[in-house]
């Protein structure tokens, strides 16, 4: 564990031999579905006319709420299930949201299904809808009158904490919507083998969508496979059950033949969430010191109407600084919009953000360097729930990022750096993540000759998972990793948790652990952390191989949970508990430079520093972290869905104009990994990462363009016309 091994899938996907569920085979020949949607963002469909959709060759069904087989509601995760939406797939009438799904097409082929669609004549009465914050008919609620998790925070008194302050800062933060935009489409292919569903689906959690279609069907959940080898890309964009896994399931029994339903790129934007755009209100003060005082953060989150999902995200920021007085809402604004969903590091990206450009205004107001202030306030404890954190290396973090970026150069001074046209900024933040994990099985399988195999439902959606068990058996068991074999990606092997909240590598490599510690009994090995010893045990087995299914779950849970996971459950663990706080630590320093003519924005230079305990595989870990602070790098100065205010409908929901960085806007990019021990948090010490390096980006880099320019930007993206 921790060497930089290879992706064993990695020439497979380089030269495109990699399989993905829409790839996989299936029995005969396969018809292809479209999804009509709707043009209007609220209202009621008034009538359908299919006759000349009907008459395109090929076309074998049409289904719309008027003929729709029933169907059974599913919860949403805020009420405990996995639905993206309290909106049941072809429901009736009612429109909620411009794009929501009115019809399936299915035909012979895809261009007869594309075709007919055009011929769908579908009439509305549409109603005025409200597009975002500020537009009439915009709702208000407190979310904590929707969701206890998110509670209002009144730890001391905060507003008397800030009235003694000597610096302070009000301020107020926006991000927008944004979407995850996956290289691989939304799919769902569909086929029944006798009584048995079988989906190939890109998916974060096949055992949650196994239950999930049973339920929605009216079935068993052991009559429904799933299978996602690999995922394309998520982002959280494929944890949720959308509309089209029951259309393609109905079509495909409706018609007897495999169904293949993919959802455009432009169809992806409604149809399976985004990251809601928010509104952040920070009061912040320090004492003449710099010691912070008092800390109050109002956050609004636009979401729909239909469905009030929110994120919270301010029980993290209120445990991240030696705060006296900590004073925290949470409030959603509903509108007619699809439904927000998981976005890579939901909570954290626009709360932290607007933390740590807070933290920066005040550093700069009592004029103290920005490194310095949060040194000066880090803490050992979590300061309203009180509990210790388990590790938290932000301190060296911040040192390492200072001593690689040269940081002891700078001048704090606004406009003092520059070279001929182009003026420079330097600016930092800290970056976090709550160390989050989840029950997990693995099925550990041995053979005489020495060879091994890993199974369980988990996920590789990019991050080298296969790769990760692999290495996490080799060490245990003395087997080489050439001669071990993962399979994931199908809920006929034991369930594995969910691809979200970084708590895959974590909970699963604990399983596995567990399943070794198992074999090791099975085999009598008298010390399981000893490969020679376990290796010649395997090796002397009086039978061709051995099996055992190991199962794990994060302290504070019992066995409950991992009776939960096999019915497709979905229970975390994490962050701050009842005993301690668990969090993963960076710090991230950038360069940028702005031409003093166009205004023109570049990031030359980028140093992360960051802390997760044991790092498993140096190589993958490093892709995490580089993708993260390139979607950090887009966050700040790139991403951002543009909305029609009148007809509140996407204007960009495509990618040549949903702006992401490319080549040309990333250039030095320099990852450092702090090493750390944290023996509290699981087995082997590790806490997730792939949310971690996204997070404290934006702020660095709206901190290094005030350095530049004197100008305050608190809006994301940052764009030229801001520094006009």
């Amino acid at each position: 564990m921790g060497q930089p091994i290879t992706r064993y899938e990695a020439v497979q996907k380089v030269t495109g031999a990699k399989i993905y569920a829409d790839d996989l085979p299936v029995p005969g020949r396969a018809a292809y579905g479209w999804m009509v949607t709707s043009t209007i963002a609220r209202g009621r469909i008034t009538g359908i006319d299919d006759a000349a959709a009907r008459a395109v060759p090929g076309v074998q069904l049409i289904m719309t709420h008027e003929n729709r087989p029933p169907l059974s509601p599913l919860a949403t995760f805020a009420g405990g299930g996995l639905a993206i939406t309290s909106v049941a797939p072809l429901a009736g009438p009612e429109i909620h949201h411009d794009g929501q799904p009115i019809a399936l097409i299915v035909a012979d082929s895809f261009e007869a299904a594309r075709e007919a669609s055009f011929k769908l004549a579908v009439t509305y009465a549409a109603s005025t809808a409200t597009a975002t914050f500020g537009d009439p008919g915009a709702t208000e609620r407190n979310v904590a009158d929707i969701n206890p998790m998110f509670e209002p925070i009144r730890h001391n008194d905060a507003a008397a904490a800030l009235a003694g302050s000597a610096h302070t800062v009000t301020a107020e933060y926006r991000t927008p919507i944004q979407h995850h935009n996956p290289i691989e489409l939304f799919s769902t292919t569909a086929y029944w083998d006798g009584g048995t569903l079988v989906l190939h689906e890109p998916n974060q959690f096949v055992w949650g969508l196994k239950h999930a279609a049973a339920e929605q069907l009216g079935i068993d959940p052991d009559n429904v496979r799933v299978k996602s080898p690999f995922v394309g890309g998520a982002f959280g964009s494929k944890a949720a059950v959308t509309h089209r896994t029951a259309l393609a399931a109905l079509a495909a029994r409706q018609l007897g033949r495999p169904v293949k339903l993919v959802a455009s790129r432009d169809q992806g934007f409604t149809h399976s969430g985004h990251r809601q755009e928010t509104r952040q209100a920070v009061r912040l003060g320090c004492d003449a010191q710099g010691r912070l005082t008092g800390y109050e953060h109002k956050q609004w989150e636009f979401t729909a109407r239909s469905t009030p999902y929110q994120n919270g995200g301010l029980e993290k920021t209120a445990a991240m600084y030696a705060f006296q007085a900590v004073h925290t809402d949470n409030y959603i604004v509903q509108g007619d919009r699809n439904v927000p969903t998981f976005m890579r590091s939901p909570a954290e990206m626009p709360t932290v953000y607007a933390l740590e450009a807070a933290m920066n205004e005040l550093a700069a107001a009592a004029g103290i360097d920005p490194v310095e202030f949060r040194k000066r306030n880090d803490t050992r404890i979590d300061p309203v729930a009180g509990v210790p954190y388990t590790s938290r290396s932000l301190n060296e973090c911040l040192d390492a990022a200072a001593e690689r970026f040269g940081w002891s150069r700078r001048n704090p001074a606004p406009r003092s750096m520059r070279d001929g046209e182009w003026l420079i900024g330097w600016g930092c933040a800290m970056a976090m993540y709550p160390t989050l994990m989840m029950p997990s099985t693995a099925r550990l399988t041995v053979r005489r000759g020495g060879t091994a195999t890993i199974e369980v439902a988990a996920h590789d959606v990019g991050t080298g998972c296969y790769t990760i068990a692999t290495q996490a058996a080799a060490e245990r068991l003395g087997i080489a990793p050439g001669r071990i074999t993962v399979r994931m990606g199908d809920s006929r092997l034991p369930p594995g948790p969910i691809a979200g909240g970084s708590v895959t590598t974590a909970s699963l490599t604990s399983a596995i652990v567990d399943a070794c510690n198992r074999m090791a009994e099975t085999l009598g090995v008298d010390n399981a952390t000893d490969p020679a010893a376990f290796a010649a045990a395997i090796a002397g087995m009086d039978r061709p191989e051995a099996e055992v299914v190991g199962a794990w779950f994060p302290a504070g849970m019992d066995q409950s949970s991992v009776e939960a996971l096999y019915e497709g459950g979905v229970r975390i663990s994490g962050g701050t508990t009842a005993d301690r706080a668990m969090y993963a630590f960076g710090a991230e320093m950038v360069e940028v430079r702005i031409n003093e003519r166009t205004r023109e924005i570049r990031v030359p230079r980028v140093v992360g520093a960051f802390a997760a305990g044991r790092i498993m595989n140096t190589r993958t870990a490093h892709s995490q972290y580089l993708g993260g602070l390139i979607w950090g790098i887009g966050s700040a100065l790139h991403e951002a869905t543009e909305i029609d205010h009148k007809r509140a409908r996407y204007v960009n929901d495509n990618i040549a104009e949903y702006l992401v960085p490319v080549n040309a806007d990333i250039a030095d990019i320099d990852i450092i990994m702090v090493p750390e021990v944290d023996n509290q948090i699981n087995a082997l010490g590790v806490k997730g990462i792939g949310e971690l390096a996204n997070v404290g980006t934006p702020a660095a880099i709206t901190d290094a363009i005030w350095h530049a320019t004197g100008i305050r930007v608190r809006d994301l993206p940052v764009r030229i016309e801001d520094l006009l």
